[in-house]
Parts: structure tokens; C-alpha cells; sequence
């Protein structure tokens, strides 16, 4: 009996050393313009060549500008690595993405919609929400450079196997609870450490009745409790997902990984490592109060005091308190924001801005919020256009901006400035991860939209009433 997990590890394990790793076959790596310079000069210093060219895709997304693409980046060092993965990508032959192709987006967004993600690959990026992927039914886990460069060089990759875990969700959510919530709430609960060692599979009622962009969304987050990765079994909510997109198979060929991916669940009876249940019914919308992903609660809740706190974590959980401004027992709905961002790897799909725009319309956005809508790729922008949604955001005074991962991190020009809140539906709110001081709480698009519209926190299910 097999776990999801062991099915597809197994049939890409090329050798194993003995009390060592695993030489592992990768189907898939994906570049972007932030961990694979290193790497490419690497295999410049030895004279290599890429070993399968077809295998690797080149996608900038973390240095882009969300605002006038088609002129030059200005800040240098963004300007710089986008041009390297430019010259690098032609260099090796590589299929590359770049700024204005109208596959050009951010890279965990670009993948799934375009078929390059199958259900049974392995899948490798410089990034740790490569994990992202998992939801189409793969083994997707973040490396770093020098082993980018091994995955260059030769296909492979050296990896420790890691351990099993099943996270099963049952019941369903209710109504005002998207994936992300249901995300954080998992976090929460597990804590950022919980998962440590482990390749989590999600199983349940409530996870079979998410749709792809929020089985996408629970996957990229779950780095964030310390797994090596997250998956989903695929079934036929993937394969209609996969179904004529560009890169997906054709006719016979089709047919055959259709035949394949249904194979791809874990047996009855499989062993995993470590089980965990939870019941979707529990859930709420969710709102982090702290500086790591695991300081999330009900939006309705008030934050956790001292007293409930572990003696080990107590000195961290004051300091981010303190960076936060927040006080224990302080109730998180009514306190006064500064920026909204919808966007990043984790909620910057159609489905995240079908949500937010069903919110606002016919509201007006708050006059003391700035609000960010940046869309993961191009062919996100284009479905919001194409679904009229872009009108409904103009009418309550919102502008749609370029695609790119935006103010997900401080490595493009969407910063927000020191000591101001955002409401971010990215995947972390470490101290500075959107610019220096800035204070992050990370959120659905839904408990975003309600933000933006009132300029304070707000239960998202008070507006929907």
C-alpha cells in the first residue's frame, strides 16, 4: 500500500545512496530571475551545457514593476537580474517568459494555468512556494541555487526522502471562508514548526470541494507551517482544469496520462508518518495579529494574551507585538489600515478577484487606503477583463495593475512605507517582508476586499449579510 506521496517519488528515483540521499529525476524547473544567476555561472565555470533545455522555463517575476512594464525597470539591481535571466535563457536555450510575452506572470500562476503542472511530475524552483504545484497532484518543493544548478546540469536533484503527513478537512466551509482561511486556520493550529520534515497530502470532504484556485492556494501555503511541500490527489475537478491548455497532452497521448493521473491516490490503507484532522465547519475568516504566519485567528477574536502563551515563545511573541503595535486581548476588527494588496503565488488567480470584486461592488473604496490589484499573469488580466470585473473594481474607484509578484516582498517598487498596516492576501508577514517597517496582516481576498472599502478590519460576512 502506497501513499500519493511514495507513487510519485518512487517512479523518479534514479539511485540511492546508501544512508544518504536520494538521486531524484525532476520533470520540471521552472527559473525566475532571483536564485538561478548563481547557478547559471556556475555551469558557465564548467564549461556545461543544460542538460534537457524542453525541461526548464525562465519566468522574472520578483523584480518586476507592476506599473509601465514597457518602459525600463528602473531600480538597477532589479533592472540587472531581469536582463541576466534574459541573456541566460537565450545563452542555454531556454524557453523564457519575459516582460510583456503574454505568458509573462508570476511563475507558481503561470505554470498550472498553462499546462506546464501535470499531475505525477516532480517539480523544482529556486523559491519555496514552489510548493504551489503540489495541488495538481505533484511532488513540488522549493530548492536552492546550487541545487538549481544540479537540476541544470543533469536533471537531477539530491534529496532526502521526507516523511508522510495526511491533513484531512472534513465537513464544509461556510459562507465569507475561502482556502486562505482555511490555510491560516491550519497554520494556526499546527504552528509554523508543525510540519517540519514532512510532505503533507490534503484529504477530505472540504478539500475535494475547493475548487483549483483554492486547492493552488492551500499548497503554496504550506511551506508556511514548515512542510517540504503540499499535494493534492487529482481527480476530475483537475483533469477538466488541465484540459486543453497549451502545454497539456493531445489526442492519444491525452487519453494515456488521463488513464495515468487516476491512478495517482493514495491506496486504501496506506501509511503515513503522522495524521492530522480538522473540521471545515470550525473555520472563519481568518486575519494574522503577528510577524510569522502562524499568529492568525478568527477575525472576530481578540488577540491571544501573554498568559496563553507557551514560556518558550513568550519573549518572540512580545517582540512581535511590539513591532505590530498591537496589544494582548486587543480585538483585531475596527483597528485602521493603510493598504490593501490582492496579489502573489497565493491569491492572485481569477477566482481571488471574482471574490474580491463581489464584494465591493457598488461600495466605494475607502479614501484613506491604498489599495493594490495585481494580477498573477497576464491571463488573469485578461479573464478579469474578459468577465467585466475590471469595471465593477473602476466603478468603486480601484485600478488594476501589471502582473508580477508585487508587494508580496520588497524587491520591486510596491513597498509599503514603515510602520503602516496592509492587509495583504500574500503568504508572509515577517518583519519587512513588504518593505522596511512595514506591518503586514495577511488575509483572504475577501477579508481584503472589506478592508479596502471600509479602511479598518472588518468581517467580510457583515458585508455579505
Amino acid at each position: 500500500m502506497k501513499t500519493l506521496f511514495d507513487k510519485i517519488w518512487d517512479a523518479h528515483v534514479v539511485s540511492t545512496v546508501e544512508d544518504g540521499p536520494t538521486q531524484l529525476y525532476i520533470d520540471r524547473l521552472y527559473c525566475h530571475e532571483v536564485t538561478s544567476p548563481q547557478a547559471f555561472a556556475g555551469l558557465r565555470s564548467r564549461g556545461l551545457k543544460c542538460f534537457r533545455p524542453e525541461k526548464v522555463f525562465c519566468i522574472p517575476d520578483h523584480n518586476i514593476p507592476t506599473l509601465n512594464q514597457d518602459k525600463e525597470i528602473v531600480d538597477p539591481i532589479s533592472r540587472y537580474q531581469v536582463q541576466e535571466l534574459d541573456k541566460n535563457a537565450k545563452d542555454f536555450g531556454l524557453t523564457l517568459f519575459g516582460i510583456g510575452h503574454k505568458k509573462n506572470g508570476i511563475i507558481h500562476v503561470v505554470g498550472p494555468e498553462n499546462g506546464l503542472t501535470l499531475p505525477g511530475m516532480t517539480i523544482v524552483c529556486g523559491d519555496s512556494h514552489t510548493s504551489t504545484h503540489g495541488a495538481m497532484g505533484a511532488i513540488a518543493f522549493g530548492i536552492g541555487t546550487s541545487e538549481v544548478e544540479m537540476v541544470l546540469a543533469s536533471q537531477c536533484v539530491l534529496q532526502s526522502r521526507p516523511k508522510t503527513m495526511r491533513i484531512t478537512v472534513d465537513g464544509k466551509l461556510a459562507k465569507g471562508v475561502m482556502a486562505k482561511d482555511m490555510a491560516l486556520y491550519i497554520i494556526a493550529k499546527m504552528t509554523t514548526g508543525g510540519a517540519t520534515g514532512y510532505f503533507v497530502e490534503y484529504a477530505g470532504e472540504a478539500i475535494r470541494e475547493l475548487s483549483m484556485e483554492g486547492r493552488l492556494t492551500l499548497c503554496n501555503l504550506s511551506i508556511e507551517m514548515g512542510a517540504r511541500g503540499g499535494m493534492i490527489a487529482p481527480d476530475e475537478k483537475t483533469i477538466e482544469y488541465i484540459k486543453d491548455k497549451e502545454y497539456a497532452p493531445k489526442g492519444e497521448a491525452w487519453d494515456a496520462a488521463v488513464e495515468y493521473w487516476k491512478t495517482l491516490k493514495s491506496d486504501a490503507g496506506a501509511e503515513f508518518d503522522k495524521e492530522v484532522t480538522f473540521r471545515a465547519e470550525n473555520i472563519e475568516p481568518m486575519i494574522t495579529y503577528g510577524t510569522n504566519p502562524g499568529m492568525g485567528l478568527s477575525i472576530a477574536s481578540s488577540i491571544p494574551t501573554l498568559e496563553s502563551v507557551p514560556d518558550a515563545g513568550r519573549i518572540s511573541y512580545a517582540k512581535s507585538l511590539e513591532y505590530m503595535g498591537f496589544e494582548a486581548g486587543d480585538a483585531m476588527i475596527g483597528k485602521k489600515i493603510d493598504y490593501v494588496f490582492l496579489g502573489s503565488c497565493t491569491n492572485g488567480r481569477i477566482e481571488d478577484f471574482r471574490a474580491f470584486a463581489s464584494l465591493v461592488k457598488g461600495k466605494k473604496k475607502a479614501d484613506n487606503v491604498v489599495v493594490w490589484l495585481v494580477p498573477g499573469s497576464w491571463n488573469v488580466e485578461k479573464q478579469i477583463r474578459k468577465e467585466g470585473i475590471d469595471k465593477i473594481l473602476n466603478e468603486a474607484g480601484f485600478e488594476l495593475r501589471q502582473p508580477g509578484c508585487s508587494a508580496c516582498l520588497a524587491m520591486n517598487e510596491d513597498k509599503v512605507p514603515a510602520g503602516k498596516y496592509s492587509v495583504s492576501t500574500s503568504n508572509r508577514n515577517f518583519e519587512g517582508r513588504q518593505g522596511p517597517g512595514a506591518r503586514t496582516l495577511l488575509a483572504s481576498p475577501l477579508v481584503a476586499a472589506a478592508a479596502a472599502v471600509t479602511g479598518e478590519i472588518t468581517d467580510p460576512r457583515v458585508l455579505m449579510a
